[in-house]
């Protein structure tokens, strides 16, 4: 089974998070931010994973070390979930309409962070959320689950269908990537053995 449970404690935010790459779309998220809530689930029920957070951050402050340090998790527990990789089908890439939006993603579970943002929000918050943190998690999720990750806006569109859509297509784009190949399962997908 392809499940791993996170914590992380630091001065400014207190983090447990379990993840299962095969599951229901089953989530439970407590961030103390609305929106990131909303996203998660979104997150969860799109890629099928089974996902719980908790958090308890310093968003007296603002949500930034909140939503970039939950992306660290998310990171570590792909990265954690997946093993060796071997039998991943290890490349996705959806293009999602989200009502005017449209959205391209595409990842490959190389080993290497890095992500390629693309994307052009028009405003500067969503409700109290800074949409400028959108970059961060996927950075922090990229490079802490080792995943390069392609990110483009086809289409404009008001804020939140931009990043909700956005967020939906990594999912979906993430649930083909860690896909089993039963004609590979004991192969690693990559001519060097080892991602």
């Amino acid at each position: 089974m392809r499940t791993t449970q996170i914590k992380r404690k630091t001065g400014e935010t207190d983090i447990s998070l379990s993840l299962s790459l095969d599951g229901t779309g089953a989530s439970k998220i407590a961030t103390g931010c609305g929106f990131l809530d909303h996203m998660l689930t979104l997150f969860a029920k799109h890629g099928r994973f089974d996902l719980e957070v908790t958090c308890v951050g310093d968003t007296y402050v603002d949500y930034h070390h909140t939503v970039e340090d939950i992306g660290i998790c998310l990171g570590k527990a792909f990265a954690e979930a997946l093993g060796d990789k071997k039998g991943i089908i290890r490349y996705g890439d959806t293009t999602l309409a989200m009502d005017e939006s449209l959205i391209l993603t595409a990842v490959d579970i190389s080993g290497r962070g890095g992500c390629y943002y693309a994307l052009e929000i028009p405003t500067e918050k969503v409700g109290d959320f800074d949409t400028e943190l959108v970059l961060e998690f996927f950075i922090a999720l990229a490079n802490n689950a080792g995943l390069t990750l392609h990110l483009r806006q086809l289409c404009g569109g008001n804020s939140h269908h931009i990043i909700e859509g956005t967020f939906k297509s990594v999912a979906r784009t993430l649930r083909k990537a860690v896909a089993i190949d039963k004609a590979f399962a004991n192969e690693v997908p990559s001519t060097k053995g080892i991602l």
